[in-house]
C-alpha cells in the first residue's frame, strides 16, 4: 500500500506502540460497533425503537471516554513493565 509508511508514522510514536491518535480512532470505531449492539439489544428487550436509540446515544459518549482512558492506562502499564524488564536484564 502506498500510504502504509506515512500512516505508520502518524499512528505509531515508537515501533510497536500505539499513538494517542490511533487509540482514539480505535475507541471510536469500537464504540460504533458497541453502540449498534446496545441499540439492537435494547430494541429486542423494550420493543421500542425510540427507547433503544435513546439508550444507545447516552452510552456512546461515556464508553468512548472510558475506552480511551482504559487504552492509555494499558499503554502506560506496558511501558513501565518493559522498562523494568530492561533494567533487570541489564543487571544480569
Amino acid at each position: 500500500m502506498i500510504l502504509d509508511q506515512p500512516l505508520k508514522k502518524v499512528f505509531e510514536t515508537k515501533p510497536g506502540k500505539d499513538s494517542n491518535l490511533k487509540s482514539l480512532l480505535k475507541s471510536i470505531s469500537w464504540r460504533i460497533v458497541g453502540t449498534l449492539d446496545t441499540i439492537i439489544i435494547s430494541f429486542i428487550i423494550t420493543g421500542q425503537l425510540t427507547m433503544a436509540l435513546s439508550i444507545g446515544s447516552v452510552e456512546v459518549i461515556s464508553k468512548i471516554l472510558l475506552y480511551y482512558l482504559h487504552e492509555r492506562v494499558w499503554e502506560s502499564a506496558t511501558k513501565t513493565k518493559t522498562a523494568d524488564a530492561e533494567k533487570e536484564y541489564a543487571r544480569s
